[in-house]
């Protein structure tokens, strides 16, 4: 049964009109699938609308690899800014040239006899297949202690942190340091504001690595490292939520110190544990998350390079990174009282979770992530596109999302193709 109102049918909906939903409408037009685009905004670009003013794609521009559509610009070594990758996907999306419907927010997605029903508003959308494609940020994470500090303290989570002059007087606290919190805390710095940085437990990276950016690597190791032996694979179901490594593509690109931090000025702590007030408590390892962050690319990112360079018998410079002449732990507290240190704003830096509480089938997991092979989930036609490790370390972004939407969209033209012929 669906709801009062307009009732639309369509053989597939893909929900969600970013990068990962326009790339499934792209293969599903190659297919010949009938087929509707809809999305929550009243615009076309996805979630890159919630990054903040100065934001500038950490991976360079060749990483663009939408389906029909590589990057074709004059600065592939570059990073493009928040709003020319707006542009970008609205191009793109004039090249796959979907049937869309914008300002259209599904709230229940459900079983019926014979397929999938959406109900968004007054509208519900009956479809043979659905896919999920609203990408893996869609809902802010924002620790409990954050309801125990006073309301004199503006808090903003980084989702809809845009600029500096956007928060209150004095100080800043930004809690977490992945890569939008690193990123955050170093504009705050450099637009003259005091800042305080609570560390979290995330790899930083160097901007370039044995004589090519880091980019580079992980690019060839997605597109050819299974050719020669070497892949990514996925440790842990928690390790699809890890935070990606510290970086930059500001000024060019590059990385980010957070030693370097201390010596100009910011104050780093440990994790965030407590607050009470304007009374904040963070953990006493400041000194091993610090550690943490500057190890991890060895033990993980340098291993994998190094064996992809061997097995792809790669004629590479040696490393040069510079070397790290100060290992010193910055000066640090376990507590801090926000108001006598004049901060009057606190950034979430913290991340995102999943949310397809609006979802009403069985199909999730206790992390809140569909059961599924490479985005086929267990209920039929329903299916998913876009989320961190679908099949791949680059599932979620522009240069993964492509391979995956077209295996999504084969299985659906299959399914459907054997329903007409049954």
């Amino acid at each position: 049964m669906v709801g009062r109102g307009t009732v639309e049918r369509t053989d597939t909906l893909v929900i969600g009109g970013g990068q990962a939903g326009l790339a499934t409408s792209y293969w599903l037009t190659k297919a010949g699938v009938n087929h509707l685009v809809v999305d929550r905004r009243d615009r076309l670009g996805g979630g890159w609308h919630d990054r903040w003013d100065e934001f500038c794609l950490v991976l360079p521009n060749f990483t663009l690899l939408l389906p029909g559509m590589p990057y074709d610009g004059d600065d592939p070594d570059g990073f493009m800014a928040r709003d020319d990758v707006v542009k970008h996907l609205s191009r793109y999306a004039s090249v796959v040239d979907p049937a869309v419907r914008l300002g259209t927010d599904v709230t229940r997605l459900a079983a019926t006899d014979d397929g999938l029903v959406a109900h968004a508003g007054g509208t519900s959308f009956e479809a043979r297949n659905v896919v999920l494609a609203t990408g893996p940020y869609p809902r802010p994470k924002i620790p409990a202690a954050a309801e125990r500090i006073s309301a004199h303290i503006q808090q903003v989570h980084s989702n809809d942190y845009r600029r500096p002059g956007q928060l209150a007087d004095g100080a800043v606290l930004v809690v977490g340091t992945g890569q939008s919190g690193a990123q955050i805390a170093e504009e705050l710095h450099r637009s003259g504001r005091e800042v305080h940085l609570a560390v979290s437990k995330c790899s930083a990276a160097p901007r370039r690595y044995r004589g090519r950016d880091l980019g580079w690597w992980l690019l060839q190791v997605f597109q050819h490292g299974p050719e020669v032996g070497v892949e990514v694979k996925l440790q842990s179901p928690a390790a699809r939520f890890a935070g990606n490594p510290i970086l930059s593509g500001q000024g060019g690109g590059h990385s980010i110190d957070l030693r370097q931090f201390a010596r100009e000025g910011m104050r780093l702590y440990g994790r965030l544990e407590s607050a009470d007030g304007t009374a904040v408590r963070f953990s006493d390892d400041l000194a091993d998350r610090l550690v943490f962050a500057e190890t991890q690319f060895d033990k993980q990112y340098r291993r994998l390079f190094e064996a992809y360079i061997a097995a792809a018998g790669i004629d590479a410079p040696p490393d040069d990174r510079p070397a790290r002449s100060d290992s010193s732990v910055p000066d640090t507290s376990t507590e801090l009282d926000l108001a006598a240190a004049g901060i009057g704003a606190v950034v979430w830096a913290t991340g995102y979770r999943l949310d397809f509480g609006w979802v009403d089938l069985p199909v999730f997991d206790d992390w809140g992530y569909p059961h599924h092979t490479r985005g086929v989930t267990t209920h039929p036609g329903l299916y998913a596109v876009g989320l961190p490790w679908l099949h791949s370390v680059a599932s979620s972004v522009f240069a993964g999302v492509g391979p995956d939407a077209a295996h999504v969209a084969e299985h659906i033209a299959g399914r459907l193709a054997g329903e007409r012929g049954a």
